[in-house]
């Protein structure tokens, strides 16, 4: 009886151009952090972009809000992964839950990454010029789900 196992063929397959994306829901409190941009039309929207290469999605997303607030969090979950088709790739977001270390004042000088941030209820919020109107479901999601674990978020950097 032969216990080896055949070698399996070959998939190639063509290569498929997919972009990660961090969106941090900071709450302090019944506040969550808001960010004016400068790009995408502007408006007011959750700290958020794409992971740069070589980075995890725990690292950009941590990224982000230091760039865009001016403030340092901790990660303390997440709320969901979103997976999207498109004709030229994919996109994989991760919506992270996270909470300040300290009570720095966010940003109110304007750099090339926002405007300024500060903290808004959901219905202060829902006052704003959005940059999307997802941030309005966003916010009413953080304000009353909880985040599963952080730990569903793994990476393995090689």
């Amino acid at each position: 009886m032969n216990d080896s196992v055949p070698p399996r063929p070959s998939r190639t397959r063509e290569p498929m151009p997919a972009w990660f994306y961090a969106l941090v829901l900071v709450r302090r409190d019944d506040r969550f952090l808001l960010v004016e941009e400068t790009d995408h039309g502007g408006g007011w929207y959750v700290p958020a972009g794409r992971v740069e290469p070589g980075e995890t999605l725990t690292v950009a997303a941590l990224r982000e809000v230091r760039e865009e607030a001016g403030i340092d969090v901790r990660l303390t979950g997440v709320y969901r992964c979103e997976h999207t088709c498109f004709d030229e790739g994919v996109r994989l977001r991760v919506i992270f839950a996270a909470e300040p270390v300290d009570d720095t004042p966010p940003k109110s000088v304007p750099d090339e990454h926002t405007l300024r941030a500060d903290w808004f209820t959901p219905e202060e919020a829902g006052a704003l010029r959005l940059r999307a109107e997802e941030v309005t479901s966003l916010l009413a999601m953080a304000a009353t789900t909880a985040p599963a674990a952080l730990d569903v978020v793994r990476s393995i950097v090689r």
